[in-house]
């Protein structure tokens, strides 16, 4: 009669994970876009997978390239492989085949590649801003200044604060219960769209989740700013025009890929907070752009107009041509 009381009685610990998985809405109201949606969708990966791994291979077979530009824009080419594939796949499973099923753990460890290399692909951004500052207003003391042991103290503590910092989204997340509706209003697992789900109170996790990422966008923001500031002005002090346009497309070029980052970003922070009048479809479709555009750009930019790398992978192409 004892053991079978002890059969009988209720798990203690309600707050387990049930092995039901949650479910992915996509982009809700463009339900019947899905298939359309996926299609340049999947081009703007396939450009980021091949650009990103390009400018890898380029940097790594190429000793002239080891300079902290480029191994800084190889840091960020990793970030955005990442980044790029930790939504993609799945995002184009669930436009293309209605794959909308996906289990806890998978939600989890998808949540943290995006917001702690959402955070790295900001340091990236950071570091190359520093970099573009030292050559251009302290050009003779470029060298001395960023070391490459200094250059890999910047990429450590660029990787370790983003995992830091974002390591206990998840883990907060896998201690709650969930014992309603497991449909996730969303195109991936994004944090909030998730502990929304919560059937407990979640204030202090909500505010901890927003403090970190509007303290570490605003301040890599402000400090991207600063950097420009005065890189613009050590360029108007550039005695031959043609030297000030060239230096000014590739500082526009830059800034407007920034500002699409930080931009798309902080509209998808901000949204959770203030923008409940906002229609889902547009807040879901702009929070994709973010994860979709830099990784994207990011090669255009920073590598097709480098001239060094445009040369070089002509170069290659034209050998293997022949």
């Amino acid at each position: 009669m004892e053991s079978k009381g002890e059969t009988m009685m209720p798990p203690l610990n309600t707050s387990c994970p049930s092995p039901v998985p949650f479910l992915l809405v996509g982009i809700p109201g463009l339900e019947h876009l899905h298939v359309w949606i996926g299609i340049p969708f999947c081009s703007m990966y396939v450009v980021a997978v091949v650009g990103n791994v390009t400018i890898l291979a380029v940097v790594r077979a190429e000793r002239s390239l080891h300079e902290p530009m480029f191994l800084f824009l190889c840091m960020l080419s990793a970030t955005d492989l990442v980044l790029s594939t930790a939504t993609l796949p799945r995002m184009l499973c669930l436009f293309w085949l209605g794959a909308r099923a996906i289990a806890l753990d998978a939600c989890l460890a998808q949540m943290f590649f995006i917001h702690s290399f959402t955070a790295l692909e900001s340091g990236f951004f950071l570091a190359m801003a520093v970099d573009r500052y030292v050559a251009i207003c302290h050009p003779l003391r470029h060298t001395t200044m960023l070391t490459p042991a200094r250059v890999a103290l910047m990429g450590v503590v660029v990787v370790v604060r983003g995992v830091a910092f974002f390591s206990p989204h998840p883990i907060l997340l896998k201690q709650l219960p969930y014992c309603g509706t497991r449909i996730i209003a969303h195109t991936y697992c994004e944090f909030m769209a998730v502990v929304k789900l919560a059937c407990v109170d979640t204030g202090a996790t909500k505010r901890y989740s927003l403090s970190m990422a509007t303290i570490i966008g605003s301040c890599d923001a402000v400090l991207i700013a600063v950097s420009y500031v005065f890189i613009l002005r050590s360029v108007f002090h550039l005695p031959s025009q043609e030297a000030r346009f060239k230096a000014l497309g590739t500082c526009g070029s830059h800034v407007c890929v920034i500002l699409v980052f930080y931009s798309t970003a902080g509209f998808s922070i901000f949204t959770h907070r203030f923008g409940k009048n906002i229609p889902a479809h547009i807040h879901i479709f702009i929070a994709n752009m973010y994860l979709l555009v830099p990784p994207f750009l990011n090669p255009i930019v920073y590598g097709v107009r480098t001239k060094k790398i445009r040369e070089l992978v002509l170069k290659t192409l034209m050998v293997k041509g022949v």
